[in-house]
């Protein structure tokens, strides 16, 4: 029987061998080798010429008849952990609305400082112009009714001359701005004798819109005034004569106040003017009108 060659074996074993079905396909799972499945993969990959093709042979069949086990029992097949990669999308979508917030922020902000800025420049250029326009006060005449000297006593119980004196004032007050009102207000009218107060008034607090004017007529007067001595000049009002000779240097000081509110509370300007009258009281011309027109000093 002649001799066959290593050949004609190897292609009479390969026909002899049943045909193997088509390995089946896992439909999904991830399965993770073992060291010795990567030996059997190895081995199944060399060439057909190689002295371990048999072995390799019966590696594969054995590898495909435990793939096919596994696909019959999942719960066998060791499977690997895959960790959810981070949404990256997500992540830039946060970081793009905080940075859209802070500039929002920054935007605001900037301009509520502009807001204050020319709010508060608006604000000067109201004040500055309302200091153009200063309220006009004229002291027209004052009238003497009555001037009565007589002895008496103080509250302490003091005989001295008691005097007692009733006058009017006559003034113009007139607001000359064309965009505020005023609030008028002032300090008591003093009619004084050199250092001795003889009689005071008040103006009676007032509003005055905007260009426009009125009179006044304030009522200054003193009763039972001590003199404590310095009635000597006063002589003995008493009689007619010694009345109609009596010459008494006076003076009549007082401070108006005028306040405008241009802008509510927030922006206001205030006037004072301080109001100084020299005048001569006669008596022969009680209850005429003495004019002060010429006689006072504005400051």
């Amino acid at each position: 029987m002649p001799r066959k060659s290593e050949s004609e074996v190897s292609m009479e074993l390969s026909s002899s061998s049943p045909p193997r079905s088509p390995t089946r396909q896992p439909l999904y799972y991830v399965q993770s080798p073992s060291n010795h499945d990567v030996e059997k993969m190895s081995y199944a990959s060399s060439p057909p010429a190689s002295p371990h093709h048999r072995y390799s042979m019966s590696s594969h069949i054995h590898h495909s008849r435990q793939s096919s086990n596994s696909l019959n029992n999942p719960s066998s097949v060791p499977w690997i952990r895959l960790h959810p990669h981070p949404d990256l999308d997500d992540d830039d979508d946060d970081e793009e609305d905080l940075h859209n917030s802070r500039h929002n922020i920054r935007f605001y902000f900037c301009l509520f400082l502009l807001f204050i800025l020319l709010f508060t420049l608006f604000s000067f250029i109201l004040w500055g112009a309302s200091k153009s326009y200063n309220p006009h006060l004229i002291v027209k005449n004052i009238v003497f009714e009555n001037v009565n000297v007589q002895s008496g006593n103080d509250g302490s119980g003091v005989a001295t001359d008691m005097l007692s004196l009733n006058s009017t004032v006559g003034m113009i007050y007139r607001n000359t701005a064309t965009f505020f009102g005023l609030h008028v207000t002032s300090t008591p009218l003093l009619l004084t004798y050199y250092h001795l107060h003889l009689a005071s008034g008040q103006i009676e607090k007032f509003y005055e819109s905007r260009k426009s004017q009125r009179k006044l007529a304030v009522m200054v007067s003193g009763y039972q005034v001590p003199l404590y001595g310095g009635g000597s000049d006063f002589g003995n009002i008493g009689n007619k004569k010694n009345m109609d000779s009596l010459t008494l240097p006076l003076n009549l000081t007082f401070v108006v106040r005028s306040r405008a509110y241009i802008l509510g509370r927030l922006v206001k300007s205030t006037f004072y003017r301080r109001i100084t009258c020299s005048l001569t009281l006669h008596g022969n011309q009680l209850g005429n009108s003495l004019n002060l027109t010429d006689s006072c000093v504005f400051n």
